[in-house]
């Protein structure tokens, strides 16, 4: 692989996996423990910080991609961004607009039971983590 370009997508990678663990594991869980903060105001804050990172994921996945393409790199590299790619677009377009209509409703007043699409994002979450330390360190390597 390209130098070059296996430098810009580890770097890109290891970038992505500190937001991801910043954010989904210290900043989200933190917030209701804060003085103050109800349900709903944490979810308030939690759509506009989570809306942000998807934003930026899906823009350093982009490059990502973009990177491992361009720079001809090897096939398990290639597999590791396609399944870290597959697992952010499953976040995005199954598990978070299902969170978005839950948060909706108890933003609207609505008193209901917690959600177990919490759990599906956290799982999905915890497999991008595994994925992107295995394609950073995959990258770092070459």
């Amino acid at each position: 692989m390209n130098p070059t370009a296996a430098a810009t997508a580890s770097a890109i990678v290891f970038v992505w996996l500190g937001m991801v663990l910043a954010i989904s594991f210290l900043e989200a869980p933190l917030k209701f423990r804060a003085p103050g903060v109800t349900v709903p105001i944490g979810l308030g804050i939690g759509r506009l910080v989570f809306r942000a990172l998807n934003t930026v994921e899906t823009v350093l996945a982009a490059v990502a991609v973009v990177a491992v393409v361009a720079g001809g790199a090897p096939a398990g590299v290639t597999w590791l961004t396609a399944a870290v790619a597959v697992l952010l677009a499953a976040q995005l377009a199954v598990v978070r607009p299902r969170l978005n209509r839950r948060s909706d409703r108890v933003l609207a007043g609505e008193d209901l039971p917690r959600s177990r699409g919490h759990l599906w994002y956290v799982a999905l979450e915890s497999a991008k983590v595994v994925g992107l330390v295995a394609l950073g360190v995959g990258l770092a390597r070459i």
